[in-house]
């Protein structure tokens, strides 16, 4: 009997000391995550905010900040229209709090969204840009309308950085029409500064004039007005492309 009690003794003490069941680390947000909890993490009283960190870039995705808000700034956030300051109609379009809360998005019926029927209007007089301004392309009205599809979220992802073959029909030329072309186009272009074809896109980036403005250095009026602006990577492509000499390749 006293053989016995020693061996259940040992194996409690045993079943004691054995590691606890191991689980799977808990992961900490870093500074720089998001989590999509459908708040805002710069003010967490703000429930239409629904930032998502997907990384890499998913090609089907809608990314607000990268591909859609300069467009939109681009276009329609100029002095007089709907800047911060102007915000005509009581429409601004900056950033993605303004432009989900006062362009009357509408997730169930997106193509009845105000933003979507005033930029695909087919009536000059009705349609943003207006008249005498180009309206935006299929493929720019066909994104936006995605973007609503797509519950216009505000994702984010992490695009590769093309340093080595910089050139200007894949890299310059699609910057320069989302970032700029909205400003700097038609018979009164922003600052009577033209940048609607290579030879005026090219007169701008040989002057120091395209890099300044984008770069945002001393002496330059900081381009896009408003938005997200030009990525780092972006102005290091720029740079690069005029250090060339701003070849049509």
């Amino acid at each position: 009997m006293q053989l016995k009690h020693q061996l259940l003794a040992a194996v409690v003490l045993a079943y004691l000391l054995m590691p606890a069941c191991e689980r799977e680390p808990a992961v900490v947000p870093g500074p720089n995550s998001t989590i999509n909890n459908g708040t805002n993490p710069s003010n967490p009283t703000d429930s239409t905010d629904t930032t998502v960190n997907t990384m890499p870039c998913d090609p089907d995705s809608v990314y607000f900040e990268q591909q859609l808000l300069p467009i939109l700034v681009s276009n329609c956030a100029m002095s007089g229209c709907h800047s911060t300051e102007s915000h005509r109609d009581g429409v601004v379009l900056v950033d993605y709090q303004s432009v989900r809360t006062t362009s009357g998005i509408r997730l169930n019926d997106p193509t009845d969204s105000e933003l979507y029927e005033v930029l695909s209007d087919s009536d000059p007089e009705d349609r943003m840009p207006p008249a005498p301004r180009d309206p935006l392309s299929s493929s720019e009205k066909a994104m936006i309308l995605a973007w609503i599809q797509q519950g216009a979220q505000n994702l984010h992802c992490d695009q590769a950085c093309d340093t080595v073959s910089v050139s200007f029909s894949l890299h310059i030329a699609p910057l320069v029409q989302t970032q700029c072309a909205g400003c700097h186009q038609g018979s009164n272009p922003s600052g009577g500064v033209l940048l609607n074809n290579y030879a005026t896109i090219r007169e701008q980036a040989l002057s120091g004039q395209l890099v300044g403005t984008a770069a945002h250095l001393p002496g330059f009026q900081p381009m896009p007005p408003a938005g997200a602006g030009i990525s780092d990577c972006e102005v290091r492509q720029l740079e690069l492309w005029v250090e060339a000499g701003a070849p049509e390749n």
